[in-house]
């Protein structure tokens, strides 16, 4: 099952648009564009980044072969 995570190595800030991207198979930098277009039409898109900044779970170093995400922490 594939899971939505903040990634590790497409990252601006915390990884929200990069995570997002790849999930989506986006590229990341369109996601970014439209998160500003999207702060600045709406003004609530800080809010949502700061919520997903809080709720996004860290991609993991390694996920194993039954698809359970370890960062190394066992």
């Amino acid at each position: 099952m594939k899971k939505l995570y903040k990634s590790r190595t497409d990252h601006k800030f915390d990884g929200v648009c990069g995570g997002i991207a790849a999930y989506f198979k986006l590229d990341p930098s369109l996601v970014r564009i439209v998160w500003v277009l999207f702060t600045l039409l709406g003004g609530s898109g800080i809010l949502l980044y700061i919520i997903c900044m809080i709720i996004m779970p860290r991609e993991p170093d390694y996920i194993d072969y039954r698809g359970n995400g370890n960062n190394g922490n066992s």
